[in-house]
């Protein structure tokens, strides 16, 4: 969960004077208040039963920690994968993902949501088709009715050659009487790479669709800190890979998987 700080625009009390019959003149100024942080630093360490991208499956028990800075409207941060169990062999140890994003108010319902990510794969073996690097800016809507926020969001790699297409609805149910509140969400795509591989003659397409629903509870532990809790289903579904006029084969990554979460968020 990315926490964002919003720039707040202080006055300051002007002194106001009043000129006495005796020629006096008595004036009061107001104390300024402190100015609200612009800007902030949030930390999350987490940890995830099952690396799942997109319906598939890229590794077991996982260390996913991200930093993200925050400035007004402005995200930008990593996020970073390190497989702790049952490893996915020639995929890369570490993922480094440098991302960014900006936040363009429409209005009170509404926003628009350029962004792009970085991935990077320093160990990947490339003798496997895997990439060292791919690059993929997105834009996303965000729509807000009725309490429900519904994100239509797309992508297109550079690398891979190719569009995802995404929609995603979110909600949240509070629980008071504990402190916290239910965060459910529910996320449907669709994509299809050209060039899924790399050094492959001719070139190798891969194309899928993929689903996840799930529920997180964060509880606050100070001002600055909480614990999020999250259970997710996720699945990838007629995924396929196609290279020029060889029969299609299934993607045997593309699995269903339960995947449990539990991350720290500090800001600062």
């Amino acid at each position: 969960m990315k926490l964002k700080t919003n720039l707040v625009l202080t006055s300051i009390a002007l002194a106001l004077g009043a000129l006495s019959a005796s020629g006096q003149t008595a004036a009061t100024t107001a104390p300024a208040p402190e100015p609200a942080p612009t800007s902030s630093w949030t930390v999350t360490p987490a940890f995830v039963s099952t690396y799942m991208f997109r319906g598939v499956r890229l590794g077991g028990t996982s260390f996913e920690p991200n930093i993200e800075y925050d400035s007004g409207n402005l995200g930008l941060g990593v996020w970073m994968n390190f497989p702790v169990a049952d490893k996915v062999p020639g995929v890369s140890d570490p993922e480094i993902d440098p991302y960014g994003y900006y936040t363009i108010t429409v209005n009170d319902s509404t926003s628009l949501v350029p962004g792009f990510t970085w991935y990077n794969y320093p160990n990947a073996d490339r003798a496997l088709g895997f990439y060292k690097s791919t690059f993929e800016p997105s834009l996303a809507l965000n729509y807000t009715v009725a309490g429900v926020k519904f994100t239509p969001k797309i992508y297109y790699d550079f690398v891979l050659k190719g569009p995802t297409y995404e929609l995603s609805a979110s909600f949240a149910v509070p629980l008071k009487d504990l402190g916290t509140e239910l965060d459910f969400a529910a996320t449907f795509g669709t994509y299809i790479w050209d060039k899924a591989a790399e050094n492959t003659s001719p070139e190798l397409k891969n194309y899928g669709d993929y689903c996840l629903i799930g529920v997180s509870a964060p509880f606050a532990l100070t001002k600055d800190s909480k614990l999020i809790v999250g259970l997710a289903y996720t699945e990838g579904t007629n995924n396929f890979y196609k290279q020029g006029s060889a029969p299609k084969s299934e993607n045997t990554a593309a699995v269903g998987r339960g995947v449990v979460t539990v991350s720290y968020a500090y800001t600062f």
